[in-house]
């Protein structure tokens, strides 16, 4: 069962109507539960980053998060759900993340325009499962204030973008996928998106 997860702000609507488009089955989960009888889970993310995590805790799902990523169910981060895998933000200083991975989200400096809204052109790095048949050079939508810098996605670098400077546009490792992008309002190359990590499995490597 793939799991969309609810933490009540996120853009749940044009997620399942990608879903649906390319004639996929999911859940909307909103506990413990629903993620553990979930094969794959989404978590798509809008907002500010404090109030996902007081939703992930108030829900009491962090452990489950964290435990199931780490046992190699394939996870998708969208937009601020990839943030939530990093130990902190700017955005919410005084918050831990999932701590799947270390170091801190930033906010675009004053030089930058902000938010980051619209369409704009990734550069792959390596050749990426999530991103496999879009292209060299794809134009995704983008809609956000807040980036993973380069030095701390290091070798979990999928794409970049540029936008001022450059940052991560998409993870990879193993189980774990995020994008900053929304797939959900990329079109014919967000379901392209979609329909490849719903095909990955995982490459957790067991000791």
């Amino acid at each position: 069962m793939i799991g969309i997860f609810d933490y009540g702000a996120g853009n749940l609507r044009s997620v399942e109507n990608t879903l649906d488009s390319i004639g996929v089955r999911y859940e909307i989960v909103t506990d413990e539960e629903g993620l553990r009888r979930a094969s794959k889970v989404i978590l798509p993310g809008v907002g500010h980053f404090g109030q996902l995590i007081h939703s992930l805790d108030a829900l009491e799902v962090r452990t489950a998060f964290c435990e199931l990523i780490r046992e190699g169910v394939p996870f998708l981060g969208i937009c601020l759900g990839m943030q939530a895998l990093f130990e902190k933000s700017e955005e919410a200083p005084d918050l831990d993340g999932l701590s799947i991975y270390p170091g801190v989200v930033r906010r675009f400096d004053s030089t930058a325009r902000v938010p980051h809204m619209g369409w704009n052109e990734l550069e792959l790095e390596g050749r990426p499962r999530l991103l496999g048949d879009v292209g060299e050079h794809p134009y995704v939508y983008f809609a956000h204030s807040y980036y993973v810098p380069t030095e701390i996605a290091g070798k979990r670098t999928a794409a970049l973008c540029n936008y001022g400077i450059d940052y991560v546009a998409a993870i990879e490792y193993q189980n774990v996928f995020g994008v900053q992008f929304h797939p959900e309002k990329s079109g014919v190359l967000g379901q392209k998106v979609m329909r490849n990590f719903l095909a990955a499995e995982s490459l957790v490597v067991k000791s």
